[in-house]
C-alpha cells in the first residue's frame, strides 16, 4: 500500500497551509500536533502519525493523554525517537506552566475536583514521600495562593489546622482546599485523613473559612472527600 504523502494531500487541507490561511484556532487536535513534529515514519505522514498518538488509551486518550507520556511510552510509538519525544514532553510541560501561571493570575476557578486534581497529579502521583498542600481561595473560588504545609515520610504527615489558618488569614482567604498524596497509589481516606478533614472543617467554621473539599491522590486516580460525603 503506497504511503500517503503531505503532497499528496491538497494543499488547502495540509495543517501547515491551512494554518496560515485560517489561523492555529481552525486546526484540529491532530492537525496542531503534526505542524509541531513535523515529519511521520516511513509508513504515515506526520498527520496520521499525530493521529495516531492522540488515538492511544495509555496513559490517557487524546491531547490530554500529552500531559502523562514518559519518554519511554513516547518512544515505543513507531516514529517517536528522541527528538519527537523531547519535542511532545515539552508540549506537555509547557502546557501545565501556561495552565498554572493562568490559575495563579486568577483565571480560573476552582469549584471542581477535577480541575484540582490536574492541577496537582503530575507533581504529586509519582512521590514517594507524603505531602499536603492547601489552596487558599477568594470569594469567586480563584486561587490567592497554593502553600506546601506538610512533607512527611510515607506513611504519615503531621498537619496542625491552626498553621493552615494562620496562612488563611495571612492571605485573606474565604475558603481552602486540602490535597495530598498517597505514595502507596491508592487514594482511599485513612482514619487519620478523615480526623484531619473534620478538624479543619470545624476550625473554619469558628473562623469563617470554609472547607470546601479534601482531595486524595493516588496513582493515576483520585478522591473527593465531598464527593463521597465525608465532608
Amino acid at each position: 500500500m503506497k504511503r500517503i504523502t503531505m503532497k499528496d494531500i491538497p494543499s488547502d487541507e495540509r495543517p501547515y497551509e491551512k494554518c496560515l490561511k485560517e489561523g492555529a484556532q481552525s486546526l484540529s487536535d491532530a492537525e496542531l500536533l503534526s505542524i509541531i513534529i513535523r515529519t511521520g515514519n516511513r509508513e504515515e505522514n506526520s498527520l496520521a502519525l499525530a493521529q495516531k498518538i492522540l488515538a492511544l488509551n495509555y496513559p490517557k486518550k487524546g491531547i490530554l493523554g500529552l500531559l502523562h507520556f514518559s519518554m519511554q511510552e513516547l518512544m515505543q510509538i513507531k516514529g517517536i525517537g528522541k527528538v519527537k519525544g523531547a519535542q511532545l514532553l515539552c508540549i506537555g510541560e509547557l502546557s501545565k506552566r501556561i495552565w498554572k501561571k493562568t490559575a495563579h493570575l486568577g483565571e480560573v476557578s476552582f469549584h471542581n475536583p477535577l480541575d484540582i486534581v490536574n492541577y496537582y497529579v503530575e507533581d504529586m502521583r509519582h512521590r514517594e514521600q507524603e505531602l499536603v498542600y492547601v489552596m487558599f481561595l477568594n470569594t469567586k473560588g480563584f486561587l490567592i495562593r497554593d502553600v506546601m504545609i506538610s512533607q512527611g515520610t510515607v506513611n504519615a504527615s503531621v498537619v496542625s489546622p491552626r498553621e493552615i489558618f494562620i496562612e488563611a488569614v495571612k492571605h485573606h482567604a474565604v475558603s481552602l482546599v486540602l490535597i495530598h498524596n498517597h505514595p502507596s497509589g491508592d487514594p482511599a481516606p485513612s482514619r487519620e485523613d478523615i480526623l484531619l478533614t473534620k478538624r479543619v472543617k470545624e476550625a473554619g467554621e469558628l473562623l469563617g473559612i470554609r472547607l470546601l473539599d479534601h482531595i486524595i491522590i493516588g496513582d493515576n486516580c483520585y478522591i473527593s472527600l465531598k464527593e463521597r460525603g465525608i465532608l
